[in-house]
């Protein structure tokens, strides 16, 4: 199966710590991109863009990911400014500007102070599959994977100048929108399509395109896409997303019926993840009981290893590296402090993530 990855960044003032507003000016000057790639806006103007390639494996990707990295790296510094990784901007800019365009109007009309001071980054994986109904049912079978998938990339513990207390903030932050979070059981492509008109119609999402669901079938590719993990700290914690998603869109694509799963204990467990990423506990949506999030994670591995295949010491190799290093949360908890976290998170020229992360 192709996969892809979509990660977005923040452009920060070295002198002041906070993002600014200069995504046009720091796009124009994008060069050297992987072949398929490409660097686009955002919501707000503090923020862009790198989406990958269609890639083979992960080595492939790895490879569009340094490239992506490293354009967008010497593109912000010839401008004066820092690439930062991170899920929430550790020091804020108060009064981001929202990007021009006619659609980022609409849903600035749509969603007011919800979007104004927005600047959120995640780091969204795509994997090929070869028709809606396939991606529906694939959507279904993720809903129990979604909170681990969460914790293992919890990289926002610092908002608005401060320690929230949570691994991912910015996954408190999306749960103000409609529809955020696990998705429903849908059961069928139809059953998808009537659920998200609804939603339009109720007047909730500016049009089918767009969702909040942590998975959904892209409306764009013929891909599942996965937007479930907050903006990766180093290349390698993207690619592990990666490979997590790409076996559990694997291993869901020959899987029976999705087991019918209580949607408050996945609200339950998205909000554990959240707040406690891998350093606490977790919630367990099969048996609805806490657990530590560690064991989920391993439940993980174990539950995908068939379609880990070739991958699967790689991707063993990159956990164990998380569990000794930390996920970014810890890693900028560890920093000291917000502005110390955007240091640490601040992409090096050469593209391979940042220098003390």
């Amino acid at each position: 199966m192709t996969i892809g990855v979509e990660e977005e960044f923040l452009l920060v003032d070295p002198s002041t710590r906070r993002p600014v507003a200069r995504a046009a000016d720091v796009l124009a000057r994008v060069r050297d991109l992987p072949p398929g790639a490409k660097a686009h806006r955002e919501l707000s103007g503090v923020q862009v863009e790198f989406a990958s390639g269609v890639c083979a494996d992960l080595d492939e990707l790895r490879e569009h990911l340094v490239a992506g990295r490293r354009a967008l790296t010497e593109a912000a510094r010839a401008e004066g400014l820092w690439l930062v990784a991170s899920g929430t901007p550790p020091l804020a800019d108060p009064s981001p500007a929202l990007s021009a365009g006619e659609r980022f109007e609409q849903i600035e009309v749509m969603y007011r102070r919800q979007v104004t001071g927005y600047q959120c980054c995640g780091c969204h994986v795509h994997v090929g599959v070869p028709d809606v109904e396939t991606a529906v049912h694939v959507v279904d079978h993720l809903r129990p994977w979604l909170p681990t998938l969460l914790a293992l990339g919890a990289n926002s513990p610092f908002d608005d100048d401060g320690d929230t207390g949570y691994a991912s903030w910015r996954m408190m932050d999306q749960a103000r929108f409609p529809n955020s979070g696990v998705p429903p059981l849908f059961g069928s492509a139809a059953a998808y399509d009537a659920r998200l008109a609804r939603l339009v119609d109720c007047g909730v999402l500016v049009d089918h395109t767009q969702t909040f669901w942590l998975a959904r079938p892209s409306p764009k590719y013929p891909t599942v896409e996965v937007r479930v993990a907050d903006a990766a700290a180093t290349v390698d914690h993207a690619v592990l997303q990666a490979g997590l998603t790409r076996a559990l869109v694997d291993t869901a694509r020959v899987a029976g019926p999705a087991p019918e799963l209580d949607d408050q204990v996945l609200a339950a467990a998205v909000w554990t993840a959240a707040r406690y990423g891998l350093s606490g506990p977790g919630v367990d949506p099969f048996t609805a009981r806490r657990v530590p999030a560690v064991e989920l994670l391993e439940a993980l591995l174990e539950h995908v290893s068939d379609a880990l295949g070739e991958d699967r010491e790689p991707v063993r190799a990159l956990v164990d590296d998380v569990l000794e290093h930390g996920t970014g949360a810890q890693r900028q908890l560890r920093a000291g402090s917000p502005d110390e976290a955007v240091d640490l998170l601040a992409c090096d020229p050469a593209g391979a993530g940042s220098p003390r992360a």
